[in-house]
């Protein structure tokens, strides 16, 4: 077991190799209850987060879902909030480590507005999947085209007797899915879809597997590699978490000033360490004897064989192939994704 986000979660259930091999070849089932859920209901829900987050919400039809920002008016990053559009309700997710405060950053502003929140955190659990056998085993479940459905789109499906939503995410190129359930039905969800996960060659995975994929793959985690004392632009997230056509939100001004200057003094960079060991999270990252960034995040790559991490860097220390010293464990800046589509589903 370990923390992630703030919540106690299984590392590994065995051996990592095969662990990480489920996700690459066949699928892998995860326990991902480190979110936080929110649910939006009345006639103002839809503008009102179109308001307060950096996404599009105000276009989003049943179904789809975006993935956006909550920030401070000077644009910090206070979380990354996914808003899922149902028919009757918007269901927010966060994570669970800023989970009170995000609630209250939602609450705050809802004064005129025909707006209700509630927090269903404690009545709602998720369980993952990924891997490229993630659709054929959804597909007996009643999702049939989960291959063509948008990134963040969702849809009700029963697994065996039990009711949940899925979401379409994906992870290196492979599909990989959100399960959304009542809080009651979680265990029974979780033996359901063990079974069928086995049966397609996979096995349950843990967060230490996951982390060095994504880490793979260059993707920031929230919590880990970004958060209040970064901007967007600093952590890579200006294409994939705004909206520039959606008008105003808190934070706005200062997501078009970096924009219009057209860069940031550091950026979230992938890294390589020349060690069995890598340095830990905040180490210090030299260039010449010079402070130039720190490491955020860091885990094995068997894509590699070396240890593998994120951190931000000085923009002019940042270039592919630039030697770094992190306390002692020598570095260097590396281009990501390491890792492509390897098996199709």
């Amino acid at each position: 077991m370990g923390e992630y986000f703030g919540t106690t979660l299984p590392s590994r259930f065995g051996e990592f190799a095969a662990e990480y091999a489920a996700l690459r070849e066949s699928v892998g089932l995860l326990d991902t209850n480190f979110r936080a859920l929110f649910s939006f209901t009345g006639a103002d829900r839809q503008r009102y987060l179109n308001a307060i987050l950096t996404s599009n919400v105000r276009d989003l039809k049943p179904g789809l879902g975006a993935v956006g920002l909550l920030l401070t008016p000077q644009g910090h990053i206070v979380a990354e909030v996914e808003t899922f559009l149902l028919g009757d309700r918007i269901l927010a997710s966060s994570h669970a480590m800023v989970r009170e405060r995000t609630f209250a950053t939602l609450d705050k502003f809802i004064i005129m507005d025909d707006v209700t929140l509630e927090d269903v955190t404690d009545t709602t659990g998720t369980l993952d999947l990924a891997g490229p056998r993630t659709a054929p085993l959804l597909a007996e479940c009643g999702a049939a085209g989960f291959n063509a459905m948008p990134l963040l789109a969702h849809e009700e499906i029963r697994a065996g007797q039990i009711p949940c939503r899925v979401v379409r995410r994906e992870l290196a190129g492979d599909p990989a899915a959100t399960l959304i359930v009542a809080r009651e039905h979680l265990a029974a969800l979780w033996r359901e879809i063990s079974e069928r996960v086995r049966t397609h060659g996979g096995t349950p995975v843990g967060m230490e597997a996951l982390n060095s994929i994504r880490l793979e793959c260059g993707t920031a985690w929230f919590g880990v590699d970004y958060g209040e004392q970064q901007i967007p632009h600093e952590a890579g997230l200006e294409q994939s978490h705004i909206s520039y056509e959606k008008g105003c939100y808190t934070g706005q001004e200062i997501v078009e000033r970096v924009r219009s200057r057209g860069h940031v003094n550091r950026r979230i960079t992938e890294l390589r360490f020349e060690a069995s060991e890598a340095p830990a999270h905040g180490t210090k990252l030299l260039f010449s004897g010079n402070e130039v960034g720190n490491v955020t995040s860091t885990g094995f790559s068997p894509r590699l064989g070396a240890a593998i991490g994120l951190g931000y860097l000085r923009r002019e220390h940042s270039a592919i192939s630039t030697k770094l010293d992190a306390s002692g464990i020598a570095g260097e800046v590396i281009a990501p994704p390491l890792v492509s589509r390897k098996i199709s589903a």
